[in-house]
């Protein structure tokens, strides 16, 4: 009990003070669990000992390290994994762990960050787009100087013919949006237009319920295109609730692409899931850093015609050749095989990823029109 406190001076007790004197930073003992203190953390327990009564934003930068490990050791991780290809996987492998943000929540983080600052600036785009394109004509479309000579000439026509030419165009127009909606709307099933009684969408070997909820989509997906059109909104907000799922869920299967290709590197599966979330989580960062320069340098410069827009062009061009060279030297340095065979099972894993990844998009285009 009578350990050495002269790493954190005891502090004297006041009268504004509203805790009691044997809570306060320097406590003889571990406020949690009540073992006799060596140091500034317990060692049975592992809580430090600290004191709460602190400035509000040092409350702030804490919970930010408890919740995202957002200290030094994120600074750390973060020139390794955007200039060394590899070494954040191969120390981690090699026991120095300590001194970077885990590979899981690294991901989790740059995941999270990338996917909503992409879903906020696809949102805003999308809003400007419409702002910018008004109201958007269908049927017969004329440009505008087109119209405005039809006008002019209708101008020199007495009032009750010009009305009727108007009147005949505007019919032509409708007649026109008719038939382009009648013909979106149909969908051939076996040559004939699909009907959920006479002609319905059959899935072989497949159970009643699906063949049903088959159908029932095929119902809907008319009525759901139109509101796509309308409001491209709808299907980019449900892409972006279910694309980080999945790329998550994808994860896994990465892990056992490299599994394959590396099938007698001796190595545990749970060593390629970390080099796939290293991976994956440098694509996020480096992604997030390019668009938002890229976001930057449009707001600056609406032209883009300027310094800023040709930085950023020729950095976005640099971002384009680092990606799948980064992904090649960490190859090479993680499994540490010869630069012929590592480039023969980078193009073999790199087709094997973009089959996996169409897949994966097709999913989540579909689920998202599903959902809608």
């Amino acid at each position: 009990m009578n350990a050495d406190k002269s790493y954190l001076p005891v502090q004297q007790p006041g009268k504004s003070l509203t805790i009691a004197a044997n809570r306060l930073a320097g406590s003889p003992d571990c406020l949690n669990c009540g073992t006799d203190l060596k140091g500034p953390f317990c060692y049975f327990c592992g809580q430090p000992d600290k004191n709460l009564m602190r400035f509000f934003p040092a409350l702030m930068r804490e919970l930010l390290e408890d919740t995202l490990d957002f200290d030094s050791r994120f600074l750390r991780t973060l020139k390794p994994l955007l200039f060394k290809p590899g070494k954040l996987t191969r120390d981690y492998l090699d026991g120095r762990r300590f001194r970077y943000v885990p590979p899981l929540r690294l991901y989790i983080f740059s995941s999270i960050a990338f996917f909503f600052l992409a879903a906020m600036l696809t949102n805003a785009s999308l809003k400007i787009g419409d702002s910018n394109s008004g109201d958007v004509v269908t049927g017969v479309q004329l440009e505008e100087k087109q119209q405005q000579k039809i006008d002019d000439a209708l101008d020199r026509l007495d009032p009750a013919t010009a009305e009727e030419a108007r009147k005949t165009i505007r019919e032509a127009q409708q007649e026109q949006e008719q038939e382009g909606e009648h013909e979106h709307d149909t969908i051939n099933i076996n040559g004939e237009p699909w009907d959920r009684e006479t002609n319905p969408f059959i899935v072989p070997l497949m159970p009643n319920w699906v063949n049903d909820w088959v159908n029932d989509e095929i119902g809907e997906s008319p009525q759901k295109g139109r509101q796509i059109e309308k409001n491209p909104d709808l299907i980019m907000d449900k892409i972006f609730d279910v694309l980080p799922a999945t790329m998550f869920v994808l994860l896994p299967l990465v892990a056992l692409l490299f599994k394959f290709w590396y099938l007698f590197a001796k190595k545990y599966y749970v060593e390629h899931l970390i080099f796939a979330l290293h991976n994956h989580a440098f694509v996020f960062v480096i992604l997030l850093i390019t668009i938002s320069a890229n976001s930057y340098a449009s707001w600056l410069d609406p032209t883009e015609e300027g310094l800023v827009a040709s930085i950023v062009n020729f950095m976005d061009f640099l971002v384009l050749i680092w990606i799948p060279l980064y992904m090649f030297l960490s190859l090479k340095r993680v499994y540490g095989q010869g630069w012929g065979l590592t480039f023969l099972k980078f193009s073999c894993i790199g087709i094997s990823y973009m089959m996996l990844l169409a897949l994966a998009t097709s999913f989540v285009a579909l689920l998202s029109f599903v959902l809608l």
